[in-house]
């Protein structure tokens, strides 16, 4: 589950494009930012990708990465030309291919690598997605298969990328765009696979008259399409951030974007609880006790995106309606974020350092965000605005900016974590939602005193 917002320079205030994406994953499954630079490979070269090998290209461009550890692709990410893509699984009529091969965070990888702008990575995509098809788990403790819908955006443009199975169709967007899991391109689009519309036809999948690609290969009534779109809120999440977005269209800045992604839904306010309901899948993801309610968002991505410099604010953690932003820009390098974390606890990596404070907060959701949320504005707008001038400068003094405010940012956390055990809680949470939460720390090995003060909340 994710997903994936876009604003082009007639929407935002500055004439900008900027993108933003969540990354719904599992809880246990850690998110690390990463960047790997430009590269050079020998002709003939072979390139190995999560599950399988492929022919490598002569030469890769540099990137960012906001990816699960144990995946070669990501889930999102930038390269030195300000291509910035974001995927998103879909779930259609096609079989899904179990075998292994390419899997959507792999397409994703491979398009900032060999790509300069969204048409381009589109092109690096669909050729090939037609050459491999699309196959393989994308689950971490289980077996997961779908099929992925794209985001892409470069500081002059963004396009849509639809699939399943090899067939494809794509549309430019226009002022804004928004992606979640389902299929949105209808009754236009902009360029397609070949035998789009005859292959739904032979599979039965849509009549003689006017085609529309979601209804052709979503299959409202297909079991796998209702169970994670209907029930994962796929279409009320693209609703959603459409709906967000247009309120602001003219006008949207990094801000915007932001507060889109930290989204709990039109009527959650200061008082929602992630701990209650069965079905709710904002786009702020929260794990709960209902059947679809197995991901979080374990990290987030904004990108200002112009032709001059790229901007990237990465959450590095998971939650963004606990997390602060910090900004990277590829050129000037990340700071030490600390060992690569895996599936088990380490206080060594900052992704479940943040957990500390994320999962400490869910014991009493809308009290304890209210202790800390007003100090992490506040923080977040004074990196913003000194962010927008530190854009000029060299990127020696860019890398020393960002490496402040990473630390300044784990300094806060520290102290939310403390001011969060000063204030006990004594609220109920219902039986389900904290036996989901102990079993989840009881695999993660997590010893930062959560899980005991999971065991004593009294249930429900």
């Amino acid at each position: 589950m994710c997903d994936n917002i876009v604003a082009v320079g007639s929407a935002t205030v500055d004439g900008s494009v900027i993108f933003g994406k969540n990354s719904d994953r599992e809880p246990n499954e850690p998110h690390y930012v990463t960047i790997i630079p430009h590269a050079r490979h020998e002709k003939g070269g072979v390139l190995h990708c999560t599950y399988i090998d492929i022919p490598q290209v002569a030469e890769t461009n540099a990137v960012l990465l906001c990816q699960p550890t144990w995946l070669w692709g990501a889930e999102m990410g930038a390269n030195e030309h300000g291509l910035t893509i974001g995927n998103t699984a879909v779930f259609t009529r096609e079989a899904y291919d179990t075998r292994p091969g390419l899997i959507g965070m792999d397409f994703l990888r491979l398009a900032l690598e060999r790509a300069a702008t969204a048409p381009a990575a589109l092109e690096v995509i669909t050729s090939l997605l037609e050459t491999h098809g699309q196959s393989g788990n994308n689950g971490f403790g289980h077996e997961f298969y779908y099929h992925n819908s794209f985001l892409l955006a470069d500081p002059r443009e963004a396009w849509i990328l639809e699939t399943s199975g090899r067939q494809w169709a794509a549309k430019q967007v226009h002022d804004i765009g928004a992606t979640s899991n389902t299929l949105t391109i209808t009754s236009e689009w902009d360029l397609a696979s070949a035998d789009l519309i005859e292959y739904a036809r032979k599979q039965g999948w849509a009549n003689k008259g006017d085609f529309n690609v979601k209804e052709s290969y979503g299959g409202a009534g297909f079991y796998r399409s209702y169970l994670y779109t209907v029930l994962g809120n796929g279409d009320e999440r693209f609703q959603r951030l459409t709906s967000l977005l247009a309120q602001h269209k003219g006008r949207i800045t990094e801000e915007v974007m932001m507060s889109a992604l930290r989204d709990h839904g039109p009527d959650s306010g200061d008082h929602y609880d992630p701990s209650k309901g069965r079905t709710q899948n904002p786009p702020c993801m929260h794990v709960g006790a209902g059947p679809i309610r197995i991901s979080q968002t374990t990290g987030s991505l904004v990108s200002h995106l112009t032709s001059a410099v790229q901007t990237h604010w990465v959450t590095a953690t998971a939650a963004p309606c606990t997390a602060s932003v910090k900004p990277v820009w590829l050129e000037a390098g990340l700071p030490d974020l600390g060992q690569v974390p895996t599936s088990h606890f380490n206080r060594a990596c900052l992704w479940w350092r943040h957990e500390g404070l994320h999962r400490r907060t869910l014991l009493d959701y809308p009290a304890r965000l209210a202790l800390y949320r007003a100090d992490r504005d506040a923080l977040e707008a004074r990196f913003l605005a000194e962010a927008r001038e530190q854009r000029a400068k060299p990127a020696g003094e860019r890398a020393e900016f960002t490496a402040r405010c990473f630390d300044e940012a784990e300094q806060a956390t520290t102290r939310w974590v403390d001011r969060l055990q000063a204030t006990p809680t004594d609220r109920k949470l219902a039986r389900r939602y904290l036996k989901i939460w102990e079993t989840l720390v009881k695999e993660a090995g997590y010893n930062f005193g959560y899980r005991s003060d999971f065991a004593s909340s009294p249930g429900g």
